[in-house]
């Protein structure tokens, strides 16, 4: 297979961030929306044929969406409020109830201030909330609700305004934190061609999810169906024809599944186990696989037990590991310096780690410089899970479910073992202190 076949090389910057972003907005990326609505019969052909998501073009909004759609949906994945100066954090129940408040008001005002869209959602929910429809939501201090309730509400309703504004959603006239922050006021405007954009699964009321168990929520809600005429991976034979068609169309449904599910992992996530997606273990499927990650400019490293992808540009991907000089980040690749030096088991498995081993290594850190992760004293336990949880997101751990085992602990990847964490020596320090104290972390005491 031709690598030329898949993709125009020119339409690789708008698969990358529809891949990352799951939209292409016309105010954002201009030169990108242009490009990909120029292109989209064979952008739509290459997502259907590759991937099997669809692709939307919606150009009343301004607006290119990708569908995509997972049955095998990463447990540890949601989505994240970022907040200026801070680590993106995953949205509580509540801020996702409230985002859909918010668009349900807005459909019906598309221009409010910040403060009638609170009172409107907190009447919407004062009415079911004795029901147990709706969540309690007050936000006016008074009898029975505190000040710090009727703060942290409206911090929530503010979160959830962030993830609308970050969809493009909406649009608000002044910072959000600063909103959030000093009690004023902001008018929020929305459109209405991109609120009804957001639906992507029919109603869960026409999926019938109340008779389904919640294990089967995500299969339904992708809608994952394989025509019979899907085609046939090259190294794969025929159905036998003595079968009935029932048979035959069974057996290659199952087969364009498999491939379907293994690029998928492929292109969204860090990290692939290929010994799981067997896909990638024929020549055929590891030609191409490799084919649909050239044709998007992504960079695979290939070994027999592990493929970790990248994008060196940062358009595919709100991945950004191992950047930043936070102390989760520090932590973060002191953990995985440490977990590349392990031995492994005696038949080469990864040993898993606990949170008592990440803690000591810690302890162990501070020693040698006191003042690192000043803000973690006491609490290095906090610092450990956020750097687990760093490393899992980068597809270096897989947690372990909290109900199998007393204490968190998390089985390494081979990913660990690809990766070498380079000590740098601070700069500033004399000859001596050189010799001693290569580190990862911020400057040691003492130095300039």
């Amino acid at each position: 297979m031709r690598h030329d076949t898949l993709l125009h090389p020119d339409l690789a910057e708008s698969a990358r961030v529809l891949i990352a972003q799951g939209r292409l907005l016309a105010e954002r990326e201009p030169e990108l929306y242009r490009s990909a609505s120029r292109g989209r019969a064979e952008l739509a052909r290459f997502f259907h044929t590759e991937l099997g998501w669809t692709l939307e073009v919606l150009e009343a909004a301004d607006l290119i969406r990708l569908h995509k759609r997972r049955e095998d949906v990463p447990g540890a994945r949601g989505l994240r409020i970022r907040r200026e100066g801070q680590d993106p954090v995953p949205a509580s129940q509540l801020v996702l109830v409230l985002s859909a408040l918010a668009c349900e008001q807005l459909w019906r005002r598309p221009r409010m201030t910040l403060n009638d869209l609170l009172q409107s959602v907190a009447q919407v929910c004062a009415t079911d909330s004795e029901s147990n429809l709706l969540p309690r939501f007050p936000v006016v201090p008074g009898d029975g609700v505190s000040k710090q309730e009727a703060h942290r509400n409206r911090h929530s309703l503010v979160d959830a305004l962030r993830l609308l504004q970050a969809d493009g959603t909406i649009a608000v006239d002044r910072s959000l934190d600063q909103a959030a922050g000093d009690g004023g006021d902001a008018v929020v405007s929305a459109s209405r061609d991109r609120l009804t954009a957001k639906f992507s699964s029919l109603s869960p009321s026409l999926l019938n999810l109340a008779q389904l168990p919640p294990r089967r929520h995500a299969s339904a809600l992708a809608t994952d169906r394989i025509t019979e005429d899907d085609e046939l991976p090259d190294d794969q034979d025929e159905p036998d024809l003595a079968e009935g068609p029932e048979a035959r169309r069974a057996a290659r449904s199952e087969i364009t599944r498999r491939r379907l599910r293994a690029m998928r992992r492929l292109v969204d996530d860090p990290g692939v186990d290929p010994v799981a997606d067997d896909y990638l273990q024929s020549s055929t499927g590891r030609s191409r696989a490799l084919s649909v990650l050239h044709a998007l400019g992504l960079v695979a490293t290939v070994r027999h037990d592990w493929w970790q992808v990248s994008d060196p540009s940062q358009l595919g991907s709100t991945l950004d590991f191992p950047n930043g000089r936070r102390n989760e980040r520090q932590a973060a690749l002191a953990l995985l310096r440490h977990l590349s030096t392990r031995d492994p088991t005696l038949d080469g498995r990864e040993r898993f780690v606990a949170i008592e081993e990440i803690v000591t290594l810690f302890e162990q850190v501070r020693e040698d410089l006191p003042r690192w992760a000043a803000a973690y004293g006491g609490q290095l336990r906090a610092l450990a899970k956020a750097a687990a949880n760093g490393l899992v997101d980068a597809g270096f751990l897989v947690a372990e479910p909290a109900d199998d085992v007393p204490e968190s602990r998390w089985r390494p990847t081979p990913a660990v073992r690809m990766w070498r964490v380079r000590l740098h020596i601070a700069s500033g320090a004399d000859s001596a202190q050189r010799a001693v104290s290569p580190t990862l972390f911020d400057v040691p005491e003492g130095t300039v």
